[in-house]
């Protein structure tokens, strides 16, 4: 939304809030500390936005005074580093337990399967029925993943989530008191339909609150299954062996991991904050702090701008984004199984049910090291590309000697779920980091991480139909995941030596500059800038202090 009184001239802005104010005035200001401390603006369109109900969209006349007061405020870096920490208390926390909880309802059914009672009640007799189950929750994902995005976008995050959380928390309940094969499989669409835009969507929020080289790092913290799959282990392990009059172990095990779902969805409904400029933890002057460091970096705009129409047609006209969703769409492959078959396969190699539970812990918990080492050295190096292949020949090495090794040895067998659940997992922050950095205004970003996900997920539809061969111990399943993983492999060499190359071709372009040509595209920054546009992706360029990191950050 648009305000008048934002869009005219500084004067008419002062002239709307105090009929003594002269554009004399404002001139005299700038050079005062009221622009320069960073709240001037906000200060004169009041502090809370205004909502005409719970599925209206926040007013935008903070926004824009949000983006003025950035363009004058100024700061020290201990100012930003200040800022930062108390975005990550407030929203990198409620992001972490939100997808912890995300992963429980998800994952929990593999853990369940693994239970004989579990597959009586639900009449899961064979295999085939079982891939089934796991095959129809991507369906509503899919198909809803995209228009997910766009509602989060128009009625903010915290009330997209709440709406999110909610949904699929009262679809994990319910398992707890269906019964027989239908009831669960309507059961598994209505808890994809819940979780659709969750992953893409907290990606695409996360770009709000973060520059592209701390995001790799930051969703390897929040967004990996590994530390949620290693603590639904612990609590699968301690659950399923209880049992009352009412209630199975099973059941337990929905009923325990559901209920702080919907806690959690009320807390992201109090507590996380729509956008950057809604923010209540924030005061004024740290709002323009919290926009002017991402100003310099990539410019997200939460209001106005292109619309979702507009950023799916650039996002299908984009060779980039194709690369990316086969980079992710082939690993993932590999994720859609092993998230849903850990227990099954590690019960397949001697062990009991129960302790099948236990032993799932500690794949994960290695797992979690090597996804938070991998996307800290790609933050750090401002790398992408070379640690993508680096994580997808490590999984494919595991899936090999899974497919070779499984039958003449245990503990060959078991190092290589290592591997695998390392390897895979490492792929999320380190793909979806990727793709916010090289997607570009915010209504492509959005769109684009929403492309991805949807896109790679109507592959999951058929990947958990790769283990088939139940009785050769998934031989050929692993063996196609092993593939699928090469393929990943080779799609990520490939956009990453596009991708230097069209910096080259930047670079080159801005060497051709003169000084004066320079400065004048430093200061056209007053919009989004197009990803796919050579002569305004050197304003991004200019405008940060680092020419060649930020080059890299784009293309590596």
């Amino acid at each position: 939304m648009t305000s008048p009184a934002l869009d005219a001239p500084e004067a008419n802005i002062l002239e709307a809030s105090s009929e003594t104010n002269s554009t004399k005035d404002v001139e005299g200001i700038s050079d005062e500390q009221g622009l320069a401390e960073g709240s001037f603006y906000q200060e004169q369109v009041g502090k809370k936005p205004r909502r005409k109900h719970f599925f209206s969209p926040l007013d935008g006349v903070l926004a824009e005074a949000v983006h003025k007061d950035a363009t004058r405020v100024e700061y020290t870096e201990a100012e930003e580093r200040a800022v930062r920490r108390k975005i990550d208390l407030r929203v990198l926390t409620l992001v972490i337990c939100s997808y912890i909880f995300n992963q429980f309802d998800r994952t929990n059914i593999g853990n369940a399967h693994v239970i004989t009672a579990f597959n009586q009640n639900f009449g899961i007799t064979d295999n085939n029925k079982w891939t089934l189950v796991l095959s129809i929750f991507y369906v509503g994902y899919c198909l809803l993943e995209m228009p997910a995005n766009v509602l989060q976008r128009y009625i903010g995050a915290d009330r997209f989530f709440f709406l999110s959380l909610t949904f699929w928390g009262l679809s994990s309940l319910s398992i707890v008191y269906a019964k027989g094969y239908a009831g669960l499989l309507v059961l598994r669409v209505l808890l994809g339909i819940g979780e659709a835009g969750y992953y893409a969507g907290m990606i695409y929020y996360l770009s709000f609150w973060y520059k592209r080289h701390e995001l790799a790092m930051r969703i390897s913290l929040c967004m990996t299954g590994t530390l949620p799959g290693a603590i639904s282990g612990l609590l699968a392990f301690g659950l399923v062996r209880a049992h009352t009059s009412v209630l199975q172990g099973w059941q337990f095990l929905f009923l325990v991991e559901a209920v702080p779902t919907m806690i959690m969805a009320c807390a992201l409904l109090a507590f996380l904050p729509a956008f950057p400029f809604s923010s209540s933890f924030l005061t004024p002057r740290e709002k323009a702090i919290a926009q002017a460091r991402l100003d310099r970096d990539h410019r997200p705009s939460s209001h106005g701008g292109p619309s979702g129409w507009q950023g799916l047609r650039a996002v299908l006209r984009d060779a980039n984004a194709w690369l990316l969703m086969l980079v992710y769409a082939s690993f993932n492959v590999g994720v859609a199984t092993i998230t849903y078959f850990l227990p099954t396969l590690i019960n397949q190699l001697g062990f009991s049910s129960i302790n099948a539970q236990g032993l799932t812990v500690a794949p994960y918990a290695v797992g979690w090291c090597m996804v938070v080492l991998a996307a800290w050295h790609s933050d750090r190096t401002r790398d992408r590309g070379r640690h993508i292949m680096a994580m997808t020949l490590t999984s494919c090495v595991g899936y090999i000697i899974l497919a070779t090794s499984v039958q003449k040895s245990v503990g060959a067998g078991y190092f290589a779920l290592f591997l695998v659940v390392g390897g895979n997992f490492s792929l999320f922050p380190l793909v979806m980091s990727w793709a916010a950095n090289a997607f570009s205004p915010t209504s492509k970003r959005g769109v684009g991480t929403a492309f991805i996900v949807s896109i790679s997920n109507c592959v999951s539809i058929a990947s958990p139909q790769i283990y088939f061969d139940a009785n050769d111990d998934f031989r050929k399943g692993h063996a196609i995941s092993a593939g699928c993983l090469f393929a990943s492999c080779l799609a990520a060499f490939i956009l990453h030596m596009r991708l230097k190359m069209l910096n080259k071709r930047n670079k080159a372009y801005i060497e051709t500059l003169t000084q004066d040509e320079k400065d004048a595209l430093a200061k056209d920054a007053s919009e989004e800038i197009w990803d796919n546009d050579p002569p305004l992706n050197v304003i991004t360029i200019f405008r940060s202090e680092y020419l060649e990191e930020i080059a890299s950050d784009i293309s590596a």
